[in-house]
């Protein structure tokens, strides 16, 4: 082995250093070459390349905004608007899967032959079916809904039609907005109540009453105290629409129900496998101490399998990530479809390529940094 300054270079770099570099040279050569292309076609269409076209005014109307977004605001908002509905539609639908899939996955499970069927067959029919023609059926699902004189109500106060889904919302704005984060800011207290009780040793303190506490009356008690008004309003139709409430469009309710639907036929099958994955000789054992069913699933199988179904659970939050861009097939102003109207409108097509990937890579990161640091928690601590 070779000694000296240059070892280390030599160890890493590897054999064959001569083609290497070749190969290295020509890849560099076909990148400037591309590079350099591209340059000279922008310019011979006037397009400066650069983030500048970020500061100009977008000019077109999105849909829906959790923001306030007009047609005079910038590009930079518009992008801004669209990766908030993207971020919107990915937390629901993980959360809404999640539930789902858990639930089917036990059911898989069941000793009720035509329940266990009924899943299975699920199962099958999503994961052999294209997501995008699932969001077409969705899409054209609630689109034939009826009209707003003739809304179905399956719920004191929910409407469904062809203009969304109505339901019950607070009459000031804020109040929602508030709501939020005052349950965001509980469950974070919440989850370190459970870590410093773990910690400290508070046995005596029922972990599910701290968050059930925290969870309910924190948020209650910061809304009283802000002053807010707390009034719910429900829709009522006046003339040919809804008033009152909020809406739901038809294009975001197609597309989180299938992404819901898709991603939670994969989690069911993760959460089988999980369960299935505890050696038969733990439900025995757990049996022959008289533990009910429910006990033995909560205590004893559920702790050993969450350490196969969450590495496994990562895959799926991410896939539902990257496969929520396919809203811009049923018209939802998702991140994907305000940057393709950007591009059109200003042929920056290199730049807000690069800001949506980067966008996702961010995302997907995020995901799968938060995922990682619970499932090393999982690991050293164990499920409960």
């Amino acid at each position: 082995m070779r000694s000296g300054p240059f070892a280390a270079v030599t160890l890493w770099w590897g054999g064959r250093s001569g083609l290497q570099a070749a190969i290295l040279a020509l890849v560099l050569l076909g990148g400037f070459l591309l590079g350099s292309n591209t340059l000279a076609n922008m310019e011979r269409f006037g397009i400066t390349p650069g983030f500048a076209f970020l500061g100009r005014p977008a000019g077109f109307e999105i849909g829906e905004a959790l923001l306030d977004y007009r047609p005079q605001d910038n590009y930079a908002l518009a992008l801004l608007v669209g990766l908030l509905n993207t971020v919107k539609v990915a937390l629901a639908g993980c959360l809404i899967a999640t539930v789902l899939g858990v639930l089917l996955g036990v059911a898989r499970l069941s000793g009720n032959a035509l329940l266990s069927g009924l899943v299975q067959g699920y199962v099958e029919l999503v994961r052999s079916t294209p997501l995008l023609l699932q969001l077409f059926f969705w899409s054209a699902t609630f689109q034939a809904l009826p009209s707003p004189r003739q809304a179905l109500n399956p719920l004191p106060g929910v409407f469904l039609c062809n203009r969304g889904i109505q339901l019950p919302a607070f009459a000031d704005g804020r109040a929602g907005g508030s709501l939020l984060a005052a349950i965001g800011l509980a469950l974070a207290l919440a989850l370190a109540g459970t870590a410093l009780r773990r910690r400290l040793g508070w046995r005596d303190v029922p972990s599910a009453a701290m968050v059930a506490t925290a969870v309910c009356g924190l948020p209650l008690t910061l809304l009283l105290s802000s002053g807010v008004p707390l009034q719910v309003e429900v829709p009522e139709l006046a003339g040919f629409n809804f008033s009152g409430g909020t809406t739901v469009s038809p294009e975001f309710s197609a597309l989180l129900v299938g992404l819901v639907v898709n991603a939670a036929a994969m989690i069911a099958e993760i959460v089988r496998s999980g369960i299935q994955a505890v050696p038969a000789g733990q439900w025995e054992a757990a049996r022959a101490l008289g533990l009910p069913r429910r006990r033995i699933m909560r205590l004893v199988v559920l702790p050993q399998a969450m350490r196969v179904i969450v590495p496994l659970l990562t895959s799926s939050y991410l896939n539902l990530t990257k496969n929520s861009s396919l809203a811009v097939a049923i018209g939802f102003p998702d991140l994907v479809s305000v940057i393709n109207t950007s591009a059109n409108q200003t042929g920056q097509v290199l730049e807000t390529m690069a800001i949506m990937m980067g966008a996702y890579l961010t995302l997907n990161l995020a995901v799968s940094a938060a995922m990682n640091l619970y499932n090393r928690q999982l690991a050293v601590r164990g499920w409960r």
